[in-house]
């Protein structure tokens, strides 16, 4: 089984989460990443979309994920439906672990709202919903 972390729309309970689970992959944890990512919610949709980008250690925050993990079928199959500017590369995350996971590019930020005060998809979420996270 190969790990990835999601942040936004293929969170457990959220629109995309089918994609992973249609393709045989299983929950394994939920963490936060080092404090060195900002994230963003991406212009355009729908779905709402967040973009996770890595910054100079320390002058990000910490943000709330979820890893899941599929069979390399299930993996390749995934990673293919990715849409630019969105990618896989390797995250840093709390529990020590680097498994591969959502990055934007830089270029995808255009028109994009800073949502890194929030912590995390959800949090973000709830607040455009007037509810708690």
């Amino acid at each position: 089984m190969i790990e990835i972390v999601v942040v936004g729309a293929h969170l457990s309970g959220m629109p995309l989460n089918g994609e992973l689970t249609s393709r045989g992959a299983t929950f394994r944890r939920i963490v936060q990443t080092m404090p060195d990512y900002k994230l963003y919610a991406l212009a355009g949709g729908p779905p709402k979309r967040p973009g996770l980008i890595r910054v100079a250690a320390g002058t990000g925050a910490a943000i709330a994920c979820e890893v899941w993990a599929l069979p390399p079928t299930g993996f390749g199959t995934f990673v293919d439906t990715i849409p630019s500017p969105l990618g896989i590369g390797t995250l840093k995350l709390a529990d020590g672990t680097t498994p591969k996971g959502f990055l934007v590019e830089p270029e995808g930020l255009a028109g994009a709202e800073d949502i890194t005060a929030h912590g995390g998809w959800r949090a973000y979420i709830a607040a455009l919903s007037g509810q708690a996270a």
